[in-house]
């Protein structure tokens, strides 16, 4: 293969100026990048090796080199890991595979990258980081094989790179970063150390650099020789401790080790939100160091999202797609689980289906759960941080973890009628606050407070100073199939069915007064409902509302406007549904619509007006009309007519 130039994709391009120009403060983290990809290379060589050994191509001293050059002003980072093809080069390095990376891009655009440092770490800068401190950059890549088929890839960062097969040796990968000349002082061996052991000092495979001292000439005997001078010695030096930190006593690690190691697993800049560290005994022994992150990673709804939890045995990496190890409700923690009761050779497929993963899961999301109780009980503005972006994924829970069910019922929160936006209400705090006349827990779905908060259905709510739940998040719909129930009070839509929710005896009172007035507007609800019978399942007189005309109501299993528009969105075939059409028996439009009914049933503003009325049903409820621009003319016209008689003009 001859060398072909070739043309970044728009997205990594963007990634390479964001990287350059916003992240230039933070520069010491290429190297952290750098090694990091490097670790991670040789935990993929070491884990194919188990069940195939020609992998070691006779050298399984796993390493990691730094080769500062300051006569050619390059700085090399070498592993002898799993190498690369020149296909997954062009995959990795010029195109980005993941999905919702453009949409990600897209977000950044037109924000201030020094005001919102978190939007860089959601991505993870890896290998673009290089382009910090290099001018141009050199990566020489082979998988283990055919020493011929390696790969070299060379770009100077300006939009394009270039590809070619090349000759390498060993297995593994170098990277060569031509230097600024403002960089020169990365080849300084202080400066190497300083950012080993602050940023790396934990990664389990040895950091080595050729080091190059001054001692006196000795003789044979190793006794120093007068007056022969200094000589020049070289040696290979490990600059880091390879002590896996989640082995040691949690009294021996600092918070800034802790906060080092989550930075090296999760590629983020940001602090962790929480860090959880502790060693499981008895049935199941592993040991665990786990981390909520303090905000969500932008592909946390991707189907394609990459789980943040590595296994380990025996502190041999074994995978970081275990899909068993935590429940899919979980996938935005981060850490390292270490078992010493799996075996070395245990495959991935085997993983998802083993007895002891099981027993490590339960262990596993036992502890998260009862860690997230104990901050919502001690430190509950924390909590609603962590819930601001964690709260849709952890309601995921509710329909699928049954075991957890109730410790999940106590962490979910709502917004409500009865809080501020941005505040929250957990279950058993609207329980305890419930009118000894309240039966049900009472929530309405939609697509944000200010859409659910301003609907009709709540009137008959606010009147009795009956809390609504605001359920505002598209998993909400889910959630409630499953959330039949809390401590014995039934959950209940106040745009679903009908409505029970007066005493005895106010639910007598109030039937008399119905029959009354259903009599009374028996004929035009009748003719309401004959009018509209392609749209409505029903037309009846309402319970709920006291200041509205109007409100569609669905069927207590049937689909409401919240749910239509959900599948709808999902590119799902919605089945045709009729709702129910309630108006309001106090409502003046109704003695005047009755008087225009009994006057002339032929009148052409009569069917107008039943158009009307179920426009502005849909449009409370946030739905479409299917006419807008006839809804308009007809507004206009009732303005000019109300206007006329308001002036004495006929």
């Amino acid at each position: 293969m001859t060398k072909i130039t070739k043309k970044f994709e728009t997205e990594v391009q963007q990634l390479l100026d964001l990287v350059i120009h916003s992240l230039y403060s933070n520069r010491d983290i290429f190297l952290r990048e750098l090694i990091s990809n490097a670790s991670d290379a040789i935990d993929k060589a070491r884990f194919e090796a188990h069940s195939n050994e020609a992998i070691l191509e006779g050298n399984a001293e796993w390493k990691i080199k730094l080769i500062p050059d300051k006569g050619a002003n390059t700085l090399t980072i070498r592993d002898n890991g799993i190498g690369m093809s020149i296909a997954e080069v062009e995959e990795n390095i010029g195109t980005i595979a993941r999905s919702g990376t453009r949409a990600f891009m897209e977000n950044l655009k037109g924000k201030n990258l020094q005001d919102h440092p978190e939007l860089i770490g959601q991505f993870g800068v890896g290998f673009y980081s290089s382009f910090m401190v290099a001018d141009s950059v050199t990566l020489i890549s082979r998988r283990p094989g055919d020493k011929n088929a390696g790969c070299r890839w060379e770009s100077t960062g300006d939009g394009s790179y270039t590809i070619e097969e090349c000759e390498k040796e060993t297995r593994g990968t170098d990277i060569v970063l031509h230097l600024k000349e403002e960089m020169r002082d990365y080849l300084d061996e202080w400066r190497i150390r300083s950012i080993v052991k602050k940023y790396s000092d934990y990664v389990q495979y040895p950091i080595t650099m050729d080091i190059t001292r001054k001692e006196p000439a000795k003789g044979v005997d190793g006794t120093i020789i007068e007056g022969g001078g200094e000589i020049e010695k070289t040696t290979e030096e490990t600059l880091n401790s390879m002590k896996a930190i989640w082995t040691r006593p949690k009294s021996e690690i600092t918070e800034e080790e802790y906060e080092e190691f989550y930075k090296h697993i999760s590629h983020d800049f940001e602090k962790p939100f929480r860090t959880i560290h502790y060693a499981a005994e008895g049935t199941s022994e592993f040991k665990a160091l786990l981390y909520i992150p303090g905000h969500k990673p932008f592909d946390l709804f991707s189907p394609d999202r990459h789980k943040g939890v590595q296994l380990y045995v025996k502190r041999v990496f074994i995978t970081d797609r275990c899909e068993g190890l935590l429940p899919d409700y979980l996938r935005f923690m981060r850490g390292v689980v270490d078992s010493s009761d799996l075996p070395l050779n245990v495959s991935r497929e085997i993983l998802q289906e083993d007895v002891q993963i099981k027993r490590i899961q339960k262990n596993l999301v036992g502890k998260i759960l009862s860690t997230l109780a104990e901050i919502k009980e001690k430190t509950p503005e924390d909590y609603l941080k962590f819930y601001g972006e964690f709260g849709p994924v952890m309601k995921e829970g509710i329909h699928f973890d049954f075991a957890n069910k109730e410790k999940l019922h106590d962490l979910i929160l709502f917004e409500s009628s009865a809080t501020e936006p941005g505040k929250c209400v957990s279950l058993k705090e609207y329980v305890g606050r419930m009118p000894e006349a309240q039966k049900d827990i009472y929530f309405i779905t939609g697509t944000g407070r200010g859409a659910v908060e301003n609907s009709p259905h709540l009137e008959v709510f606010r009147k009795k100073g009956f809390e609504v739940l605001f359920m505002t998040d598209p998993v909400d719909e889910w959630v409630v199939q499953s959330l039949k129930e809390y401590e014995g009070k039934k959950l209940q839509a106040v745009d679903r069915g009908d409505l029970e929710i007066d005493t005895d005896e106010e639910a007598k009172e109030k039937k008399a007064k119905k029959e009354e007035k259903e009599k009374e507007y028996r004929g035009l609800l009748d003719f309401i409902k004959e009018k509209l019978s392609d749209r409505v399942k029903e037309v009846r007189l309402s319970s709920r509302l006291t200041d509205s005309v109007c409100c569609l109501v669905a069927d207590e299993y049937g689909l409401n406007a919240n749910m239509e528009r959900i599948l709808k969105a999902m590119n799902q075939d919605v089945p045709e549904s009729k709702r129910v059409l309630e108006l309001n028996p106090d409502h003046p439009l109704m003695h005047i619509l009755t008087k225009i009914y009994e006057k002339d049933q032929g009148n052409g503003k009569l069917s107008d007006y039943c158009e009307l009325l179920y426009d502005q049903a849909l449009l409370t409820e946030g739905s479409a009309i299917k006419d807008p621009l006839r809804f308009t003319r007809l507004v206009a016209e009732l303005m000019v007519s109300d206007g006329k008689a308001t002036v004495g003009e006929s």
